[in-house]
């Protein structure tokens, strides 16, 4: 099998230079995010490398399908290019969670197929206490946008969950992903609403001094419908993609002192 390519920290603004245009990063990303970028544009001459890394990450994946690594090739998803990331830009980790899933040796997660929210932090609550992890990459709503599953409230009902999770897990740092592009149109409409609300949510706790990073991954940079394999779940491509995209927020993280 062809080695994993280690997918390389490239800081937000630096990244949308070489785009050619900072208009990448959309008006709609919350003011708690931006301020996260223009954290990075002190570090972005050459000295990320400068980042002392002194607490080792008890990372929990936590989600639904997409966090059990539905559509890879390997059954890994996200997870093992994420954790190749970090390794290689000096992280000390492993992956905790109740669940193992995928072909790679640190497999942990808390990834649950077809689970809405409640359903998810219904394992969370079952799991947290024991696994303690300090780091958590959420990305979980799907399922409700594909069930029309009490959308209205998403962003309380996640907000409720973050607040289990910071109190459980004290000192933890939430990484909170967007739910990614759907292939049909009227879920992907219940999609981008869910977004709305969890960039608001992003927003509201990162005012309230939480540990909160938005990963933003309903944007150019994200998965496309293109690298769906069945119009909800990434393929390999995709899911690079998001470890990219998590491993900015992780990064986020460490500069601003959460972790």
């Amino acid at each position: 099998m062809a080695p994993r390519r280690v997918i390389p920290f490239i800081p937000p603004l630096q990244r949308a230079l070489l785009g050619g245009s900072s208009r990448s990063i959309p008006s709609s990303v919350p003011t708690a995010y931006l301020k996260g970028l223009s954290d990075f544009s002190t570090h972005d001459k050459g000295h990320s490398s400068q980042i002392t890394i002194k607490t080792p990450l008890r990372l929990m994946p936590l989600g639904g399908s997409v966090t059990y690594g539905v559509g890879s090739s390997d059954g890994n998803g996200y997870r093992e290019a994420l954790l190749d990331a970090l390794l290689s830009n000096g992280y000390r980790v492993s992956f905790v969670g109740s669940r193992r899933s995928g072909t790679m040796y640190n497999n942990d997660n808390e990834g649950w197929r077809g689970y809405r929210l409640d359903q998810i932090e219904t394992k969370a609550r079952r799991s947290v206490a024991t696994s303690l992890p300090n780091v958590f990459t959420i990305n979980a709503g799907s399922n409700d946008c594909i069930q029309n599953y009490q959308l209205e409230d998403f962003g309380k009902r996640m907000g409720n969950m973050l607040e289990y999770l910071w109190q459980n897990s004290p000192s933890s740092t939430v990484i909170l992903s967007t739910l990614l592009v759907n292939a049909d149109k009227e879920v992907n409409s219940r999609v981008l609403f869910i977004n709305d609300q969890i960039r608001g949510l992003a927003k509201l706790k990162a005012a309230a001094q939480k540990r909160i990073v938005l990963a933003d991954m309903h944007r150019s940079n994200g998965p496309q419908v293109g690298d769906l394999v069945d119009g909800t779940h990434p393929g390999d491509v995709g899911y690079e993609k998001m470890a990219s995209i998590w491993l900015t927020g992780i990064h986020a993280a460490s500069l601003r002192g959460f972790i």
